[in-house]
């Protein structure tokens, strides 16, 4: 006898429940990000904010969709806080020097977090100021995180149906020019599908005339979802790798025969505990050997990591990432930063973009 046909889960927009998990991921991501900027003070440990981060993230996702427990729910992105230079992704283990770093009054801070509940993730990313002892912050930084903020709400406004994903990438430009900064060379920006953080539709920042050249032209559409990531420098916008170890990584997506044990057990593992979405190697309980496998992983793009890379040491760079859905009803936040409260003496010179900032979603 035939097996009966398994009908196929409508995983796209026009099934509720799949925007209703987006939205449940959101509100714990949100309420995470709370809670670390809650702990970023003045002598706080990176690595303690990060180990709270998704410590945080897993106890609220254990509270809800506890009725089916083939429902997998766990950290999309590991917590970064990324101090001032540093672009992103800065997520160290004990073992870590880095786990020493301690922030300062005065810093620039960039957490960076996510939550999935049945593959749909929500990312959201914020920039904050460690207060000083007079309350002031430096007007390079106020700079920063006023034109990546301005930047991040003119995008999310352009990003509509028929529109394309380059008058993103022209809007953006423009915007953090009137602020005197630049948008990072080459970032990136991806539509969000089932178990896919970096779906095939992009958005580049500030791209090289190679780029220009060869990234492909994509229009947006109704009943699809973005993780808009806005980093903005008051530098050049020019980054490179530093000499700080990277610790997440996710799947590629490729087919490769590994011939190490080591690098079978640790594509095992992150394949099992995060399976296409980002993991931290504080989650491997023995580092050594996992070192010793990535290396084969990621030569044959079967892991890509999340390089910690940082712009010129006096530079200052401001991030805000957003999850949204673009609905038949209009544009619907998943996961989104707050309004800064600090306030540039620069402003946005379009009168048209001011309107398009100030429209509410």
């Amino acid at each position: 006898m035939a097996k009966p046909a398994v009908k196929e889960v409508d995983r796209t927009l026009k099934n509720p429940e799949t925007l209703a998990k987006y939205k449940a991921a959101g509100v714990i991501a949100n309420a995470a990000l709370a809670h670390v900027k809650s702990l970023a003070v003045e002598g706080a440990k990176i690595i303690d904010l990060t180990v709270a981060g998704d410590k945080f993230i897993v106890d609220e996702l254990a509270k809800v969709y506890t009725e089916d427990s083939k429902i997998p729910k766990a950290v999309a992105f590991p917590t970064s806080v990324s101090p001032n230079n540093i672009v992103a992704h800065l997520s160290p283990l004990k073992t870590d020097k880095e786990a020493e770093i301690t922030l300062k009054a005065g810093d620039v801070v960039k957490i960076t977090l996510g939550a999935q509940i049945d593959g749909f993730g929500s990312v959201v990313a914020d920039t904050i100021v460690i207060p000083t002892a007079d309350g002031k912050v430096d007007s390079k930084a106020a700079d920063a995180i006023a034109a990546a903020w301005n930047a991040s709400q003119a995008a999310i406004g352009t990003i509509k149906p028929g529109n394309k994903n380059w008058d993103v990438t022209k809007i953006v430009d423009e915007v953090v020019k009137d602020f005197g900064c630049t948008a990072l060379e080459g970032m990136l920006s991806h539509q969000q599908l089932h178990n896919n953080v970096e779906g095939d539709k992009e958005i580049i920042l500030n791209p090289t005339e190679s780029q220009k050249r060869n990234f492909k032209t994509q229009t947006f559409a109704e009943n699809e979802i973005y993780g808009l990531d806005i980093l903005v420098s008051s530098g050049e916008g020019k980054v490179r790798q530093g000499e700080i170890p990277t610790t997440i990584y996710r799947k590629g997506g490729i087919t490769y025969q590994l011939k190490l044990q080591s690098s079978r057990n640790i594509y095992t593992e992150i394949n099992k505990k995060a399976g296409a979405f980002p993991y931290t190697l504080r989650e491997t309980a023995d580092i050594r050997k996992a070192r010793l496998g990535l290396k084969e992983c990621v030569s044959h793009n079967l892991l890509i990591a999340y390089d910690v890379v940082e712009e010129k040491p006096d530079a200052v760079v401001a991030q805000f990432f957003t999850t949204f859905a673009i609905t038949p009803e209009g544009t619907v936040i998943l996961a989104g930063p707050t309004t800064p409260t600090l306030t540039s003496e620069k402003k946005v010179s379009s009168e048209e973009t001011a309107k398009l900032i100030a429209n509410p979603l």
